[in-house]
Order: C-alpha cells, then structure tokens, then sequence
C-alpha cells in the first residue's frame, strides 16, 4: 500500500504545472460486473477523487491506517459526506 502512494507522489510531482491532477486511493474489495468495476470501495474511490483539490493526493481514513508507520506524512482535510457513502475522514499526502 505505501509503495502505491509513493508511485502516485511521484507520478502527480512529474506532471506539468498547468494541468489540474487529483488522484485519490482507497482500499477494499470489488468485484468486476459485465466489466465495470463496482462495489462499496469503487464508490468510495469516486467519492474521495471527487474531493480532492488540483495537483493533491487525497486517502481514505482506511489507506491512512493501514499504512502506518511507513513514514508517509498527512495533512487532515476533514470530515467529509461522500455521496451514498455516509461520512469520511479524508487525508491529503503531503509531497
């Protein structure tokens, strides 16, 4: 899990200035349905991407967690309402 949030650092530090990138991650189980991808996670994946601020790594409570101790660093954003998701506390990786 940590070496999924340093890639996506990395990938988000490589981008040209004037394009505006999100990137969010969550972690849990899905399933693939007539090739979706669907599931509790999937939605919450879409919620917190929906939150995240240009050019910002945005985790789920639950990346946070079970990354502990890693080293990687957050920045708290709060407590927010995801869409059919109830509420979240969401953290922003900071570079």
């Amino acid at each position: 899990m940590s070496s999924g949030l340093e890639d996506v650092r990395s990938i988000c530090s490589e981008i040209v200035p004037s394009l505006s990138s999100m990137d969010q991650l969550h972690t849990g189980e899905c399933e693939i349905v007539d090739g979706k991808v669907m599931g509790v996670a999937a939605q919450l994946g879409v919620c917190v991407a929906n939150e995240a601020r240009a050019g910002e790594v945005l985790v789920s409570s639950t990346v946070k967690d079970l990354v502990a101790g890693s080293g990687i660093k957050f920045e708290d954003r709060g407590i927010h309402n995801l869409f059919g998701c109830g509420e979240w506390r969401l953290f922003a990786v900071q570079r």
